[in-house]
């Protein structure tokens, strides 16, 4: 069974569907959790690239990006789940319009 290419500018078709889905959600944030997620969505699709590029010019070293960029994703999401988590235990709410605690 032979498997086909997908070519190039499907995979940067998606990464652009979902880099649009992550900015669209940032820019309307209301959530925290929500921002967090979106910013997840944005590093993803700049993953996508990466790796599409990479298969493209037969190189690894978008690869090995991505995997520094998922290590930065994960710092990411644990120190703001942290951060989120610690604010709700003092204000019952992660509505970004309101939060003014780490503030001077």
């Amino acid at each position: 069974m032979i498997i086909p290419e997908i070519p190039l500018p499907f995979y940067l078709l998606l990464s652009a569907t979902v880099f649009s889905i992550g900015l669209l959600g940032v820019m309307t944030k209301q959530n925290g959790v929500r921002l967090l997620m979106c910013i997840e969505l944005m590093l993803n699709s700049a993953n996508i690239n990466l790796v599409a590029f990479s298969s493209y010019n037969n190189d690894i070293t978008g690869q090995v990006f991505v995997l520094f960029t998922i290590a930065l994703a994960a710092a990411e999401a644990a120190i703001g789940f942290a951060i989120f988590m610690a604010v709700y235990r003092m204000k019952n709410r992660t509505e970004l319009n309101d939060f003014n605690v780490l503030r001077w």
